[in-house]
């Protein structure tokens, strides 16, 4: 029984069982393009029906549905990838540095991302939270916005300077001898 024909059966709310039927084949054929693996496609397409289930009558007041289960597919792909490329390493066995240097940006992303992002101005906020977190086209961002395309382009860049400053500022970024992140203060 696919998802579809659950929320049917199980009398669902409607607004659920209209975005999915809409958007599910679209999400399993970006999740196939993103992970070339058909079962772990379908593993995450299911866990985001879950997520949609878990909303329940929440879900009905979400503006756009089809970049809110994107947005989710997305959070639940990088979750695996992050699963996936831990792997618990012997005390003694030496740490490549590279890896280091992407575990150091997760964890900055995880701790200092949100909270940085929240104390920027409002139109730096959407065009970050729209463009770079959520995917939207910069095209469509222009249309939906009123604006010209290299108009977007310039607010995103500055956006996107405004936060790193933040980021480094608020959470005391330091850089190793490469020029990579190696530490900072999480913020609470």
């Amino acid at each position: 029984m696919s998802n579809s024909e659950f929320l049917v059966q199980e009398g669902a709310f409607p607004c659920a069982m209209r975005a999915w039927s809409q958007h599910e084949q679209i999400l399993l054929q970006w999740l196939l393009k993103e992970t070339h693996d058909k079962e772990l496609s379908q593993d995450l397409l299911q866990e985001v029906f879950i997520k949609v289930m878990q909303q329940r009558e929440q879900f009905c007041s979400v503006d756009n549905t089809k970049a809110w289960l994107f947005r989710v597919a997305q959070n639940l792909l990088i979750d695996q990838i992050r699963k996936d490329r831990y792997q618990p390493m012997d005390d003694n066995a030496e740490r490549p540095e590279e890896e280091e240097h992407y575990d150091a940006i997760d964890l900055l992303a995880l701790s200092c991302l949100p909270r940085s992002l929240s104390e920027l101005d409002q139109a730096s906020r959407e065009v970050i939270t729209a463009c770079d977190l959520q995917g939207m086209n910069q095209q469509d961002y222009a249309i939906q916005h009123g604006l010209t395309l290299p108009a977007v382009k310039s607010r995103l860049r500055r956006a996107r300077e405004k936060l790193k400053q933040q980021i480094e500022a608020s959470c005391n970024v330091k850089l190793d001898d490469n020029q990579n992140i190696c530490c900072f203060t999480t913020r609470t």
